[in-house]
């Protein structure tokens, strides 16, 4: 069980009252993150990978070391952790790298957010790809039967996120990661939203390629992982190259490394990767299954509460079998936008309102084009938080509808 009490000393952002309940979009910074950036900043500033001096070895081992730890916690091996800005450009890197031509297929959901699905939309309109979106109900559940139906011969790659950024709700990504190996197709997953708050592994997964962001993990912002099976990372063209990609160049001709290295061009977000690293070793520590635990309980109650409140609406799963602690929700009568400002001038509770760059559920399948209300819960919230932000709501709804 988490002590949470210790854990919130490590948030500086977490004082006067402040309750944060939009870490679905970034989470906090805890301070020993920031202090091992600075650090670097500090003691070891230099660049990476070219430096034959002491101070520049140190940072490259460091910068190495933040590799594994982040591996580490997907179980991958540190030869297949990309560093990267984030999940957008991880999706954007395998979309642009897997040699798509006109007749290959693309399967993805209706859950997505923009970063997976827009990407593949551009694919069809440049090269003459074929996309399939499969659609869940109004819960966030998927048929697997659609699932096999929609891969075939012709699909090149499955790309789907793991747990849905507006309804919480987990997509099946073994079960489908084997219909597409079975189809003969790649599979690669969005996991911005539960790498931070769950146990991953994935080889268990069974996926190819796994994209994730560091600032939605108690790390900095601008750096992020991309995980590629070892047996594609030869296969899989670089987004970007240039220094730091390079073997050997000639006057008519180059050679590009092997490995993470072949990925990351210029100078990297070295601070930043060290960061991410850190965030990595802190939720390591904590236990992600205590982080989940933790979670779940708070999940509970948000969920239990807000079914109580007079005209919410909650979307996706009403049960926590297969959801995480992402809440999104309507009051009927008022403008997301409204709720979101009253909680925030009221109780200082800050929550997201919105789309959440996910236009095609919220249009096709919410049918709330005017974007809903989104509170998500992490290892850093308590329960006194939540009932403050469900007494706020119930209060809200009264006054406003």
């Amino acid at each position: 069980m988490l002590d949470v009490d210790s854990i919130r000393k490590d948030f500086p952002f977490i004082k006067n009252g402040r309750i944060y309940f939009d870490s679905t979009a970034t989470s906090l910074t805890p301070e020993p993150v920031l202090n091992k950036m600075l650090e670097y900043y500090r003691e070891y500033r230099s660049n990476v990978g070219r430096g034959i001096y002491k101070i520049s070895q140190l940072a490259t081992e460091e910068y190495e070391n933040a590799r594994k730890k982040v591996a580490g916690l997907i179980n991958a091996k540190p030869n297949e952790l990309v560093f990267l800005r984030n999940s957008s450009e991880g999706l954007n890197l395998v979309a642009n790298g897997i040699r798509l031509r006109r007749g290959d297929e693309i399967v993805t959901t209706i859950q997505e957010h923009h970063s997976n699905f827009i990407i593949w939309l551009r694919a069809k309109e440049r090269l003459g790809s074929d996309v399939k979106v499969v659609s869940c109900n109004k819960s966030g559940s998927f048929n697997l039967e659609d699932f096999d139906k929609s891969v075939t011969k012709k699909t090149k790659i499955v790309s789907v996120t793991h747990v849905s950024n507006v309804l919480g709700a987990l997509t099946p990504i073994k079960e489908i990661a084997k219909i597409a190996h079975e189809k003969g197709s790649l599979i690669m997953v969005d996991a911005a939203q539960s790498v931070p708050h769950m146990k991953i592994d994935v080889r268990d997964l069974g996926v190819d390629f796994l994209a994730f962001s560091g600032h939605k993990m108690c790390g900095p912002t601008g750096a992020g992982g991309l995980y590629i099976k070892e047996t594609l990372l030869e296969s899989v063209e670089p987004l970007c190259i240039g220094g730091g990609t390079i073997d050997d160049v000639g006057v008519d001709y180059y050679k590009i490394k092997k490995g993470p290295a072949k990925f990351e061009a210029g100078t990297p977000p070295i601070a930043e990767a060290i960061g991410l690293g850190e965030a990595a070793n802190y939720l390591s520590q904590i236990g992600m299954g205590n982080i989940s635990d933790h979670e779940h309980r708070l999940a509970k109650m948000m969920l239990d509460g807000l079914l109580q409140v007079r005209g919410v609406r909650v979307h996706g799963p009403l049960s926590l079998e297969n959801k995480t602690g992402i809440f999104s929700f309507n009051i009927s009568g008022i403008d997301s936008h409204d709720v979101a400002m009253a909680l925030d001038a009221s109780s200082n509770i800050m929550v997201r309102s919105g789309h959440h760059c996910a236009l095609p559920l919220m249009k096709e399948v919410l049918n709330e084009r005017a974007g809903s209300v989104r509170a998500s819960v992490y290892l850093y919230n308590t329960e006194e938080e939540v009932n403050t932000f469900l007494n706020a709501l119930e209060e809200i709804s009264k006054t406003l509808s």
